[in-house]
């Protein structure tokens, strides 16, 4: 594999980390606001 490759497919994986990770607070964070309006514990 040349270098520049190799690079580049170790660079990508903390791109797409972040992007799951991304996808993951965003869900959390809008159905924790949908729970405090309705007055539900989150838990």
């Amino acid at each position: 594999m040349t270098p520049i490759l190799l690079t580049i497919y170790v660079l990508i994986w903390p791109v797409i980390v972040a992007g799951v990770l991304a996808v993951l607070v965003h869900g959390f964070v809008k159905e924790a606001a949908e729970a405090r309006r309705e007055g539900d514990p989150i838990i």
